[in-house]
């Protein structure tokens, strides 16, 4: 389904929706290589789990939805948040919504959940950045030479056809860009964050530091949750997905305590 946000701008959409529906909306925000599918089952999981009902959409350039500018500018993620993913919440009558976001998408989901007030109930981030550290270049650098040498780029075809070499090269070119790496620095905005917060990270996540989430439960106060999984690496909801849609339902519908403890 093809959402309209701007004249000749469309987003690609798809929509878990229960016969009764009570509470917000779960808003899935893909990464930097995500897309609707690469989601997987995590979607439909944490739906039915909670019982709300899950929006799940493509950003510009992926998927269905209308092409995105390239080079990507440094803004991207602010635009991202800010200005498309209102838009298409409005076009869709969507007044209450619990975000989700991985990676850039947690990224997005920061600068959302600061700008749309009120209408965001709730907030999860899995390895979102709030500036660019060193994991992260190292990480981008490492998959570039995977991308050319292994079967990652026909894996990512499967899903991004003949957008993968651009998906790619906009998410590598702009993150070793110095400029943006100088210039990214969400911190400041993160005290306009007024919603509960599970701020998610793999222990072993490739792409970012532990000061991540450090300086964004600092940033959001006291109703952000920090949450360090043990054994995980960047995308806990694929690699842990059971132990993550529990942690998830009890911070959503149980919020009993101060903190989610972890079990090895």
């Amino acid at each position: 389904m093809l959402v309209p946000v701007a004249e000749d701008v469309h987003l690609e959409v798809r929509r878990i929706q229960h016969p009764t529906l009570e509470g917000p909306t779960l808003v899935f925000l893909h990464e930097s290589l995500g897309s609707i599918g690469l989601w997987r089952k995590f979607p439909e999981k944490l739906a039915a789990a909670t019982g709300f009902d899950a929006l799940i959409y493509n950003r510009l350039g992926y998927g269905r939805s209308s092409d995105e500018p390239l080079p990507r500018p440094y803004d991207f993620q602010i635009k991202a948040g800010s200005v498309w993913l209102p838009r298409l919440l409005d076009e869709l009558g969507l007044d209450e919504v619990i975000l989700v976001g991985h990676s850039d998408g947690g990224s997005i989901a920061l600068i959302a959940a600061g700008a749309m007030g009120a209408r965001v109930k709730a907030m999860i981030t899995m390895a979102a950045h709030v500036y660019a550290d060193h994991l992260t270049e190292e990480g981008i650098r490492d998959m570039a030479v995977r991308y050319k040498d292994s079967d990652i780029r026909d894996r990512l075809h499967r899903h991004h056809g003949e957008r993968t070499d651009d998906i790619f090269y906009a998410w590598q070119t702009v993150w070793l860009d110095e400029g943006f790496q100088h210039s990214l620095d969400f911190s400041g905005s993160l005290s306009a964050i007024d919603c509960p917060s599970l701020i998610i990270q793999g222990e072993e996540d490739e792409y970012g530091v532990p000061d991540q989430v450090t300086r964004i439960v600092d940033g959001i106060g006291a109703k952000a949750i920090p949450v360090f999984m043990p054994e995980t690496g960047h995308s806990p909801h694929l690699e842990k997905m059971d132990q993550v849609i529990e942690l998830i339902y009890d911070f959503l519908l149980s919020r009993e305590g101060e903190k989610i403890a972890i079990s090895h």
